[in-house]
């Protein structure tokens, strides 16, 4: 194993606002020799997600900060190809947090073997993965969602929100609302099975949302992807005793003046809501419930999932910045031939 060579991609430098692709570096290194308990892992796909945007701050998080002239890293499903493992054989199909990279050597227990006759591989980075996990544990335990309910899910196009509303409906949500940025996006989510979908682009976001609401007198669930006025919007129209399950702030990761909104924050007093901020790693024990009801609308075909397909480990860090600009519909993955 010696010879081999695997590209990865480092971050070259830290973004101030926006990332660009001078920030990122392809490199080549050899791969280390197998220890024993080490697997070496082909990666197939490898996710970017918007919560890496955090990560290239030197700043303290829930998560480290990605190490200067260091590789990336996050979600990937390979193939194992070599193994020092007794729990891991050649031709394993795993999940695992050593991407940007053609190849990984990690520790055996550090993979999660998966089923791929269930779906292709870039399935277990999203609606079989953390992604579909984020959107039910989220939508299911954090909001407290019940049948009946209102539910609005901001970046609903994006790999968690399209979820979100899909599960929201199968669980018997009365009314499901989401936002994207363009006309082709809201079209999608209508497709997909939400009651309405709006443009934010379109005007005031409490405006636009209130008119989604249609007869409904307000909404009961709020999914936050976005943060920033749509967040602001939602707790304008939120009933009393609403939920709001925070799950990101994509509005504002790439700001570099701290934001103005939501500014009625005084309202979830009198409303007696609550606003809860979640990270998936602290809902694992959800994640056979998940797959199992995951798995039965996959093969009923009652719930649907996109993917926006990027080829090449060099195009990476070009995926990411389309992400971050909101080009993708559901879940972005790039794949390594």
């Amino acid at each position: 194993m010696s010879a081999l060579t695997s590209r990865e991609i480092q971050l070259a430098s830290r973004p101030h606002g926006w990332p660009v692709p001078a920030n990122f570096r392809l490199v080549e290194r050899p791969v280390p020799e197998l220890a024993e308990g080490q697997v070496l892992v082909r990666n197939l796909a490898m996710s970017v997600d918007p919560y890496m945007r955090g990560r290239m701050n030197d700043a303290k998080s829930y998560s480290a900060p990605f190490a200067l002239d260091g590789a990336l890293d996050g979600g990937a499903v390979g193939e194992v190809v070599a193994s020092r493992s007794a729990g891991r054989k050649e031709g394993d199909v795993v999940v695992h947090g050593l991407g940007w990279r053609d190849y990984a050597v990690l520790p055996a227990e550090a993979t999660k073997k998966v089923n791929p006759s269930l779906a292709g591989p870039t399935a277990f980075l999203g609606a079989l993965g953390m992604t579909g996990l984020t959107a039910y544990a989220g939508l299911t335990r954090v909001a407290d969602f019940k049948p009946g309910d209102t539910v609005f899910v901001s970046g609903a196009a994006g790999a968690v929100g399209s979820l979100v509303g899909q599960i929201a409906k199968q669980l018997g949500a009365a009314r499901v609302i989401g936002s994207a940025g363009s006309p082709e996006k809201v079209a999608h989510l209508l497709d997909l099975g939400f009651d309405a979908a709006f443009n934010y682009h379109d005007g005031p976001a409490r405006d636009l949302l209130r008119e989604a609401l249609g007869d409904r007198a307000g909404i009961d669930v709020y999914f936050d992807n976005v943060g920033g006025e749509q967040l602001e919007a939602a707790i304008a129209v939120m009933n009393p005793f609403g939920r709001i399950a925070m799950c990101g702030a994509i509005s504002v990761y790439n700001s570099t003046e701290p934001p103005a909104a939501p500014r009625n924050l005084a309202t979830a007093i009198g409303k007696q809501l609550t606003l809860r901020g979640f990270l998936v790693g602290s809902h694992q024990d959800l994640a056979g419930e998940f797959a199992a009801k995951m798995a039965g609308w996959l093969a009923a075909g009652t719930v649907r999932f996109d993917e926006t397909v990027v080829a090449g480990l060099e195009n990476a860090p070009q995926a990411f910045i389309d992400l971050m600009r909101g080009a993708n519909t559901g879940k972005m993955v790039v794949t390594l031939p």
